[in-house]
């Protein structure tokens, strides 16, 4: 009972603890700010994304995590400490097992780096599992079985494709293209459009509270503020569902075409369970509305959104520690 084992899902948008039997500890931003002067870490989650677009020139806002990996060592293992800490009892001497979640697309550099920061945040052994088969068991998805089960997990950096079978990833693809970058293309929108400029966060509300992926025909309507690009001046302008829907429907077609492309590379007899079965998305990606229909439109099958799709990756990894010994297999292991 001593043992102490902590997972993590290591997002570029959020990063998820969860401790066996107790669920998710800790829900915070992958974002850290630091004082340019004496380089000392200043913030880090909740409070460091609350800076953001805020700072004055001695303060830098880091996100240490690009496309689901590390980009920045010495940050991302400060933010890991503090995560572990913060997830542990007062009064514990004893070094938890890590399990991180990491893109599948990963290169075994990358995965050093990951298995190293673990060290370094003071962790007696670190685990690493790819995010899709973590997100297929957080889903609820039995794995192990010898049927094909297609799980598109669409996280803040990156968005997996993967199709599982027998525990282990039969075919899979990541895309560098999820939430972040479909943040992007409503800044850009909008600075084209309306020749307003808005911050990373504005851009983020607006998909949050009125993106969709399809057109609707009763459409919803944000008050938002930005600087007017010709004046220089702060400007509130409205905008309405189905813009949104057009500025993002480039980066949600090439998720798509990520699929199509899994599909066509998937064995025949998988292909026919998944159309059986049809496909499961997790992550925040998920929670944008109407992305099941248009994924199950523009490929004919059936697709459904997972039971709370933002702790897909953190639930999996809750069931993987409480069965280290059986989930071997899938997951390459390092020992401190």
């Amino acid at each position: 009972m001593f043992n102490r084992k902590i997972g993590i899902d290591l997002g570029t948008c959020n990063s998820i603890v969860f401790i066996p039997h107790k669920g998710v500890v800790l829900s915070e931003p992958s974002v850290v700010a630091v004082t340019l002067a004496e380089n000392k870490i200043l913030a880090v989650g909740k409070e460091a994304k609350e800076m953001t677009g805020r700072t004055p020139d001695t303060i830098r806002i880091y996100r240490p995590l690009k496309d689901g990996v590390i980009a920045d060592y010495r940050v991302t293992e400060a933010m890991m400490k503090y995560f572990v800490k913060k997830a542990s009892p007062r009064f514990n001497f004893l070094k938890p097992e890590l399990l991180v979640g990491v893109p599948a697309g990963i290169t075994s550099t990358e995965k050093r780096a990951v298995i190293e920061a673990g060290m370094a945040a003071g962790a007696k052994g670190v685990y690493v599992a790819k995010e899709p088969v973590l997100a297929a068991i957080g889903a609820g998805i039995p794995i192990n079985s010898c049927s094909g089960h297609m799980i598109i997990d669409i996280g803040g950096g990156t968005s997996e494709v993967a199709v599982i079978s027998l525990g282990g990833v039969v075919t899979c693809q990541s895309l560098r293209v999820a939430g972040d970058k479909i943040d992007q293309s409503i800044t850009n929108y909008i600075k084209k459009k309306y020749n307003l400029a808005i911050g990373e966060q504005t851009a983020e509300e607006i998909k949050m509270k009125i993106g969709t992926a399809l057109s609707e025909k009763e459409e919803r309507e944000i008050e938002i503020r930005g600087r007017d690009l010709m004046s220089g001046l702060p400007q509130n302008i409205k905008i309405k569902s189905n813009e949104i829907c057009e500025a993002i429907s480039d980066r949600l077609n090439e998720i798509v075409q990520t699929v199509k492309d899994v599909l066509r590379d998937t064995p025949p007899e998988l292909s026919a369970d998944i159309m059986d079965k049809g496909m499961i998305i997790s992550g925040g990606g998920a929670l944008i509305r109407n992305i099941d229909e248009l994924i199950a439109q523009s490929i004919g099958v059936p697709c459904f959104i997972a039971e709370e799709p933002l702790l897909c990756v953190a639930k999996g990894t809750g069931v993987v520690l409480d069965n280290l010994e059986a989930y071997k297999k899938s997951i390459m292991t390092k020992r401190g």
